[in-house]
């Protein structure tokens, strides 16, 4: 993948930010202080202005990247049900969430450096062509040095790569998957993983051999930028501290991946 390093090491990221009015979920502060990017949900899926904000600053307190998570509108569903759109209209939403963090990143002094979709609209534009290539327009739109994460081997990435986008490919440590490369649904036992030397074992041979092992045991090839722990997954933050304790443990540097103009200016 074309993810611009002056580094070795992979990237830990959570979805944060989704509380909103007087609903909480995860566990956000305690994850920042593990975690090395932050994926903040932008007010359509969950989140709210002033939760954003509060992300933000606990972002920049911790020095985590940050980036937008933008959703289908869709609280009652967490935005994770497929809503049908169409690409022009998946292109504007996209494009309207990340001017909305970006604008309160701004304002509190920091950048905004990636874009993660979530839930639906991230599985869609994984395996449907036309709705990547919208998300990818709308980042292109917005700030076409952004850093777009999508699923490894994802249509998302190679929609992402076509135009010129910096991408990062994106695993997961508290997920199970199919022996062909996607997501268990997470209405299947055992969709979740929540052990930590289970999730450890799995991250460490994501990054380290390229190589996860589905439910029927079958091995799936994977290519590790960033790794992905969900902020509510039961016991995020232990799950997050493990996994970095148990990577740092393995040899493998917890580091943020770099937009293109941060990567130039570390060559400078």
């Amino acid at each position: 993948m074309n993810v611009d390093r002056s580094y070795a090491g992979v990237d830990l990221n959570s979805d944060v930010g989704e509380s909103f009015g007087a609903y909480t979920m995860g566990q956000d502060e305690r994850l920042m202080a593990s975690i090395t990017s932050a994926n903040i949900a932008c007010g359509y899926h969950a989140g709210d202005p002033s939760v954003m904000r509060v992300t933000v600053r606990h972002a920049l307190e911790h020095a985590v990247a940050i980036g937008a998570h933008p959703g289908f509108q869709d609280l009652v569903g967490f935005g994770r049900r497929p809503l049908r759109a169409s690409p022009a209209e998946i292109e504007d939403l996209v494009l309207y969430q990340i001017g909305a963090l970006s604008g309160i990143v701004r304002a509190e002094g920091g950048q905004l450096m990636h874009v993660k979709p979530h839930g639906a609209l991230y599985t869609m534009a994984s395996e449907e062509r036309p709705i990547a290539d919208a998300v990818v327009r709308a980042v292109k739109a917005f700030d076409g040095e952004l850093v777009l994460v999508g699923r490894s081997g994802s249509s998302l990435l190679d929609a992402g790569q076509a135009s010129g986008l910096n991408v990062a490919s994106e695993v997961f440590a508290d997920r199970a998957y199919k022996a062909d490369g996607t997501l268990v649904s997470r209405t299947a036992d055992g969709a979740v993983i929540v052990d930590v030397a289970s999730v450890v074992e799995r991250a460490v041979s994501m990054v380290t051999r390229g190589v996860v092992a589905a439910v029927d045991g079958t091995p799936v090839a994977v290519h590790a930028d960033t790794i992905c722990v969900h902020g509510d997954t039961p016991g995020a933050a232990a799950l997050s501290v493990g996994l970095r304790a148990g990577l740092e443990a393995a040899g493998v540097g917890v580091v943020a991946f770099a937009s293109k103009k941060q990567a130039a200016a570390r060559r400078e």
